[in-house]
């Protein structure tokens, strides 16, 4: 990775780990990235950073299925799981691919800059 892209890397993997959705093992990866920039073991961490955030990031047909279970519903609560579906229905008709939650929306930032999706 480039100097210029991995200094944006750092940058949005800081304010991925200020989000409050972002979950506690892809918190733990992100500073043991962070940890290892300019070591030996950056490449390695690189790659199980890269392999965590593809793991992490919701695609957007997920999260409406997922909110629309009962599942969703007692995870959520039934009003916020109603509305995650009409909001995630909506992004999706504009052409949003992922939820768009504050840590996923880093996520895809993320991966973009990675060259890991499109």
């Amino acid at each position: 990775m480039n100097k210029e892209i991995l200094n944006e890397v750092v940058e949005f993997t800081h304010e991925l780990l200020k989000t409050p959705t972002c979950c506690q093992e892809l918190k733990d990866v992100a500073n043991e990235w962070l940890n290892a920039i300019g070591s030996e073991n950056e490449k390695v961490m690189t790659e199980k950073y890269v392999a965590e955030l593809k793991e992490d990031i919701m695609p957007i047909e997920n999260l409406i299925a997922f909110a629309d279970s009962k599942a969703g519903q007692d995870y959520f609560g039934e009003k916020t799981a109603k509305d995650i579906v009409v909001h995630s229905k909506e992004i999706q008709a504009q052409g949003a691919q992922y939820c768009d939650c504050p840590a996923c929306a880093i996520v895809e930032k993320i991966l973009k800059k990675c060259g890991e999706i499109k």
